[in-house]
């Protein structure tokens, strides 16, 4: 793999004509991206580099050249050239945790609790009421829509694995979508796929060659290292280590939640310290120990910002480790689905409790505690590390080809210097002028490319309707006495009001 460096950015008009008429001959896929300001990284500074008046150069899947100023000399006729001028151009987003294939659920929980989450909308919630056919359309336009908002790369906790079919079902999505896709399939306590046959299936898509020449890779997802089966947790061990996965991931709420799988945890079980990353998500009462297991084995947090808020696990000590975090976004169909909501949500949260540190001594607060810049490198470069891929989630020489192009002259840019700062504190998705993954274009001048996707939605839509139908027509979980999952009470919280008199608050959905 090479890691990505930049540290050669002064290179010459000439030095980057010959480059580009070198790569061109080579290659037909080639594409100069011109005139625009470049948001690159330095490996070597470990810092990003503002490049105005920027070029990239692209080819095949992989950045061949930054460099500033315009290329004016005679290109080849097969090299494409993208005109970016007054626009910036950024690498994609990482999203770090998703569950693509619940984007038909779309609306239904937005006043949602994690309980009742658990108890409605799980992959234990389903009992064959999602069709192969509904967790491929689903899955497919949950990605696409991450396209659409700059979303390059995603682990995906693919737990639509209850049957053989909806197994191949999401998997042929993921593939089919275009998106650099770390394709977690996941192990779990389902009803009617026993362990053995959830391992059968794993093994033989491991050993299919199915992924061959794609951007998606297998990896693994389990809830059940703490607490689980023993015997269940060694075999999914020895099948990570057996085929190299291309991660782990688990959900690692803690404290009163009872999903533990806490970085000590997969410590004492030996994976920690294996060359396979591991991704815990959420993190919600992370341990000082565990937090110093990340640092010292390099493995990852996984940040969901608006997750943790609308359901309510809470991310009390995350900003404490954001140097070994990155960012995801979870359940999509509750809120938003991009990184870009996402960082800045969690850059103002980050503040604010900083802040209060010193607020709560009665001080007046002398500087700003966390930059735009940090945000930035936690919905890219950091997602990148979290998977091990240093060539992911940045622009610069040797990198993946992922890459975003903003309009820096829609309404909410206009005016942009600093184009860190338009990006993470101006921009929406609706300015994502284009979107290449590995080389190719996914979306072009505002619109998704794929020729399928005008009958994909349709057929998306009848597909969301019927799930919602029969979903709105089952009864809301009772949530009284004690959490399953853990034994402890349940609580009711307090309401807010923002209307007086009675009746006038809360509200209903309207479904």
């Amino acid at each position: 793999m090479i890691v990505p460096s930049i540290s050669s950015l002064a290179l010459t008009v000439a030095t980057a004509a010959g480059a580009v008429a070198a790569a061109a001959d080579a290659n037909s896929n080639s594409k100069l991206l011109t005139g625009g300001t470049v948001i690159a990284y330095d490996a070597t500074s470990q810092s990003l580099q503002v490049v105005r008046n920027g070029s990239v150069l692209i080819v095949d899947d992989t950045i061949e050249a930054v460099y500033s100023g315009n290329y004016d000399g005679q290109l080849p006729s097969h090299v494409e050239v993208v005109d970016t001028t007054g626009d910036i151009i950024t690498p994609g987003f990482i999203d770090t945790h998703r569950h693509s294939w619940q984007t038909a659920f779309k609306t239904l929980g937005s006043n949602t609790t994690l309980a009742e989450y658990f108890d409605r909308y799980s992959e234990y919630s389903v009992n064959g009421e999602y069709t192969p056919e509904d967790v491929y359309i689903s899955q497919l336009a949950g990605l696409y829509e991450a396209m659409n908002a700059g979303v390059t790369t995603i682990l995906d906790h693919a737990h639509h694995t209850w049957s053989n079919e909806t197994t191949d079902a999401g998997l042929q999505a993921s593939i089919d979508s275009g998106v650099r896709m770390a394709w977690c399939f996941t192990f779990h306590n389902v009803t009617n796929f026993t362990f053995a046959e959830q391992v059968a299936k794993f093994e033989e898509v491991a050993r299919s060659g199915r992924l061959d020449g794609t951007a998606t890779t297998l990896g693994i997802a389990y809830d059940g290292f703490n607490p689980g089966s023993p015997s269940e947790t060694e075999e999914i061990i020895a099948l990570a280590k057996k085929y190299n996965v291309s991660a782990i991931t688990t959900h690692s709420l803690q404290g009163i939640w009872g999903a533990i799988n806490s970085p000590e945890d997969l410590q004492a079980l030996g994976i920690l310290n294996t060359s396979i990353p591991v991704v815990f998500s959420h993190g919600s009462f992370l341990t000082g120990e565990g937090a110093s297991l990340l640092r010292s084995t390099n493995q990852y947090l996984s940040i969901t910002p608006e997750s943790e808020m609308h359901y309510g696990h809470d991310h009390p000590y995350s900003h404490l480790v954001q140097d070994q975090a990155a960012l995801g976004v979870d359940t999509h169909f509750t809120y938003s689905s991009d990184i870009l909501t996402q960082a800045r949500m969690w850059l103002q949260s980050a503040r604010v409790t900083f802040y209060r540190w010193v607020l709560n001594n009665w001080n007046i607060p002398a500087n700003n505690p966390m930059s735009v810049n940090q945000a930035f490198l936690l919905a890219t470069q950091r997602g990148g590390l979290a998977l091990r891929r240093p060539d992911l989630g940045v622009i610069a020489r040797g990198a993946k080809a992922d890459v975003l192009v903003w309009n820096g002259n829609s309404p909410g840019m206009l005016g942009w210097d600093d184009p860190v700062a338009a990006v993470v504190l101006h921009a929406n998705v609706g300015d994502i002028k284009h979107v290449l993954v590995g080389g190719a274009f996914q979306k072009r001048d505002g619109a998704i490319v794929a020729s399928g996707y005008p009958a994909l939605r349709e057929r998306f839509l009848t597909t969301a309707k019927k799930i919602q139908a029969i979903w709105k027509k089952k009864a809301l979980p009772v949530l009284e006495g004690d959490f399953p999952e853990s034994g402890y009470e349940y609580g009711r919280v307090p309401l807010a009001d923002v209307q007086r008199g009675e009746g006038t608050g809360y509200g209903e959905q309207y479904l």
